[in-house]
């Protein structure tokens, strides 16, 4: 039985068993051959190869795409940037 779950970079899944740090949620930061994650809850980086990653994936929790989940933390309005008073 082989699962189809499609993920991206950049987006939050969930695995089935959890961390030490008891989280289940990892940010996928490369794909390729080997997947790189980063446990949402104390930031560890894991590599693991692609075929033990789909054996271990649960689901995908967010889209990295989803307007929903746009990042937006480090935004500032065109008027709130403080400039210098030359004159």
């Amino acid at each position: 039985m082989t699962k189809n779950i499609t993920f991206d970079l950049a987006d939050t899944v969930e695995m089935k068993k959890p961390h030490a740090c008891q989280t289940n949620n990892w940010e996928v930061l490369r794909l390729g051959a080997d997947i790189r994650l980063k446990c949402m809850g104390c930031g560890h980086v894991v590599m693991m190869p692609r075929a033990y990653f789909n054996k271990k994936v649960k689901k995908v929790l967010a889209k990295s795409n989803d307007p929903v989940n746009l990042k937006n933390d480090f935004y500032v309005a065109k008027e709130d940037i403080a400039r210098p008073n030359f004159g």
